[in-house]
């Protein structure tokens, strides 16, 4: 799978953990970045995370920063993007099932490493369960509906 990530300041060392360890699974990755810890403003990530999800460049997103609040804000202003923010498993995999969530979001402050890739194996593991769902999630992505 081709997947993105991207963090801010905050979530800098988390992203290089989790980037190894998508590769060591077997993906493709994006790093979208930053490339360093120095301070940086995660809208811009988020905005930079949702363009690639959004065209299709990527299947998925993983998008961090210290409480993973701020950057889900940003990637949810893309109506083509469904960011759920999680911070343990059951939640990451009925975003998948419920929601069909295409990025996922966690706080490195709040969210430690182990944690982190079994949210990840969770939400990369679940499909979409359609269904009942199908109509709520296409109003996500259409609010005329």
């Amino acid at each position: 799978m081709r997947i993105a990530i991207a963090s801010d300041h905050a979530a800098f060392d988390l992203k290089a953990e989790l980037r190894e360890y998508l590769i060591s699974l077997g993906h493709e990755v994006a790093d979208l970045g930053p490339e360093t810890a120095d301070r940086v403003d995660y809208p811009d990530f988020g905005y930079r995370l949702a363009s690639v999800v959004a065209d299709g460049t990527v299947e998925r997103g993983v998008a961090l920063c210290g409480s993973g609040i701020g950057i889900s804000i940003a990637v949810n202003r893309n109506l083509k993007c469904r960011c759920a923010l999680v911070s343990e498993p059951l939640s990451a995999t009925l975003a998948r099932e419920h929601n069909d969530a295409n990025v996922l979001a966690m706080g490195a402050r709040l969210t430690g490493i182990d944690m982190a890739k079994a949210c990840l194996d969770a939400f990369l593991s679940t499909d979409f369960g359609g269904g009942r769902h199908i109509g709520r999630v296409d109003k996500l992505s259409n609010p005329s509906i």
